[in-house]
């Protein structure tokens, strides 16, 4: 029988909430929570001895740490699979199952690691191209499908099945080709005929060669150095920069919200008074001088030296680390329309 190991974060490990995201990793002997409804799917194949979990912060912040904790918690065990997660759309969670993975792959070259995502988690992106990424849903409402159709694949892997497309098997491309021959034959000249007449017809067809789609965002030209007297400049940050307390309760990791804070009359911003929220980082540097994140103190020696003509009374706030593209852009299209009504001429992205 293969042998199995599944990480899962605190939340899914049964240690608690987001008030234990600083969790350090441990493995313990036979199944917590998820791991029980696996290792049913996996049935006689696959047995699932040990489960992994650590805290999303822990990973974030102390990654080297607790990937080197990992490898030793596995230095003596048989990995014959290594599933991580699901981990939905949780960008933390995404981005932790995708970095134990890798470590274990490295780890275990023989080793199958598979994993599960929501298409709009951060995680797929950084990690297709090293594991087994599952087309999962946005939300723990899906947990039983996702990790069936984990468990089904590694039952096939486990048989010696043939393995089909990323897309028939229903796991992200890892951009990897695999050269196949149709029974029966048709030569390459009839089937590139028939999709061209497909395509003038304006019928469906599909190529053989998917070619990524990457949305582009334009460049914005620069601020003129000659007009950079007469131009308002605003601060726009995906450092996490809050007033103490975070008012607008941004997310410490893939935030959907954003805030804007007025400094006018201020020349910095003071610690003790603003913060930095974002989880992505070590916030020490940035909580003892919020300026290295919002240099306000910078732009109001500019305005003196009539380098600009103003600082915007307003600077713009959200957290980078797990947010979605999809809501990265919907934050940066509601920023946007109000700087651009406000008469702004240009902006200083900070990002960490």
């Amino acid at each position: 029988m293969k042998k199995a190991i599944l990480y899962l974060n605190q939340f899914f490990g049964q240690v608690g909430g987001e008030d234990m995201a600083d969790h350090t990793p441990e493995i313990r002997e036979g199944l917590v929570g998820p791991a029980m409804e696996l290792d049913k799917q996996l049935g006689d194949d696959i047995q699932v001895t040990h489960t992994i979990i650590c805290g999303d912060n822990f990973m974030g912040s102390r990654q080297e740490e607790a990937i080197d904790m990992i490898k030793d918690f596995l230095k003596d065990k048989e990995v014959d699979f290594f599933f991580a997660g699901p981990a939905f759309r949780a960008g933390r969670y995404g981005a932790a199952c995708g970095h134990a993975g890798r470590a274990v792959q490295q780890m275990f070259p023989d080793a199958v690691v598979i994993t599960s995502m929501d298409e709009e988690n951060p995680g797929v992106e950084m990690f297709r191209k090293d594991m087994f990424i599952f087309r999962g849903g946005a939300s723990a409402a899906a947990m039983r499908n996702d990790l069936k159709a984990m468990a089904q694949f590694a039952q096939k892997l486990a048989r010696g099945e043939e393995i089909t497309s990323a897309k028939e098997e229903g796991y992200f491309g890892r951009g990897k080709r695999k050269q196949y021959f149709l029974n029966p034959p048709v030569p390459a000249t009839e089937r590139v005929i028939d999709m061209l007449l497909k395509k003038i017809n304006g019928e469906a067809y599909e190529t053989e060669l998917p070619v990524p789609v990457t949305d582009l965002v334009p460049v914005a030209p620069p601020v003129a150095p000659d007009k950079l007297s007469e131009a308002t400049i605003a601060i726009v940050t995906s450092g996490g920069i809050v007033p103490v307390g975070n008012p607008d309760r941004i997310q410490s990791a893939s935030a959907t919200k954003w805030g804007k804070y007025d400094v006018s009359g201020m020349d910095d911003l003071k610690a003790g008074e603003y913060q930095t929220i974002h989880a992505g980082f070590d916030p020490m540097a940035a909580n003892a001088d919020p300026d290295v994140i919002v240099p306000l103190d910078a732009m109001r020696q500019y305005e003196k030296e009539g380098k600009i003509k103003k600082m915007f009374h307003y600077f713009y706030s959200t957290v980078g680390t797990g947010t979605t593209q999809k809501e990265a852009a919907r934050m940066g299209r509601e920023i946007a329309a109000e700087l651009k009504e406000s008469g702004v001429d240009g902006v200083l992205l900070v990002a960490t």
